[in-house]
């Protein structure tokens, strides 16, 4: 009987696929797109917020079937209408000895009631490929993308037409939900949304509804959270007959706490938890920190400024 700490390879990896997949709203990076030997998430995270700037960088673990299996980090700042993310993961242990997974993504854009994404790029190496992913992007639609090395023609993949890249999202971007019109950030209402995300490769939506509402206590953060369900719909770019696509297509254990970033219109996933065939794959924040001011408190500052008496008595 094999004990629950031991991953075959090939087995590993069919399972970790699917999950990617679902992973732009997971911290995907963690199997088949986890963090580059230069990550873009540490160096914006090693700089200071600008002025009116908020910046958040949440650090994760990542189990398996009740075993620790890599790491992530997830850095955004919102300035404005304009942001920025960067996203690293990387498989570590036994998994990471076998798999050899890492890799980092970076977005930027704008935002209001959804992201609308400019630009996109993702480099991932695993034992048995790496791979990079460009895109270019104009109100929600891909103007321009490359991947290396290119994908195979395959024929037993839905194709991807050019009506598949209009009015999405990437990976990296779909990980930023800002608030749905001008309630408060955790009104349920908030969790009800579809997310079309487009990787350069496939084209699939991950639809959010509500589940309850909880407080949670976690290192840098401590207050209520949103816990949306979540469903995987495969549109375009992937193989329907997979058994993979088919469990993830059927999945109904899925979930994403969304904790609201302070200073900001925006929630960040605080726990993804996504049943695979290899078990319950839970991403977990492990330290929440915020930076900067956001456009309100700017603000405020400025006023207590102004209003200060001169220094002279007068």
């Amino acid at each position: 009987m094999r004990s629950k700490a031991s991953f075959p390879k090939a087995s590993f990896l069919k399972a970790a696929l699917p999950t990617r997949a679902l992973l732009s709203l997971a911290l995907a990076a963690a199997f088949a797109l986890p963090a580059g030997e230069a990550s873009p998430a540490k160096a914006a995270r090693s700089r200071a917020p600008k002025a009116g700037e908020t910046a958040v960088t949440v650090d994760y673990g990542i189990m398996l079937a009740g075993v620790p299996i890599g790491t992530a980090q997830v850095t955004g700042a919102v300035e404005g209408q304009r942001y920025t993310m960067d996203v690293s993961a990387r498989l570590t242990g036994l998994v990471g000895a076998i798999t050899g997974g890492y890799g980092s993504g970076r977005a930027s854009g704008t935002v209001a009631s959804k992201p609308v994404p400019a630009a996109f790029a993702l480099a991932s190496h695993s034992a048995s490929a790496s791979i990079t992913v460009r895109m270019a992007l104009a109100r929600g639609n891909v103007v321009a993308s490359d991947i290396a090395p290119p994908l195979v023609p395959d024929p037993e993949r839905v194709t991807v037409s050019e009506v598949h890249k209009r009015g999405v999202i990437d990976p990296v971007s779909a990980l930023m939900m800002p608030a749905q019109g001008r309630g408060e950030l955790i009104d349920p209402q908030n969790c009800n949304r579809t997310i079309p995300v487009f990787d350069g490769a496939s084209r699939f939506n991950v639809v959010l509804s509500y589940g309850e509402t909880r407080s949670v206590q976690k290192p840098g953060y401590a207050g209520p959270i949103l816990v949306c369900n979540a469903r995987y719909q495969p549109i375009a770019g992937h193989r329907p007959d997979r058994p993979g696509v088919k469990f993830m297509e059927d999945n109904t254990e899925m979930s994403v706490w969304l904790a609201p970033v302070e200073g900001t219109r925006v929630l960040l996933p605080l726990r993804i938890a996504v049943r695979t065939q290899l078990g319950l794959n839970i991403i977990e924040a492990t330290r929440w920190s915020r930076s900067g001011q956001g456009p309100a408190e700017a603000v405020a500052q400025a006023a207590a400024q102004t209003a200060e008496p001169p220094t002279d008595g007068r």
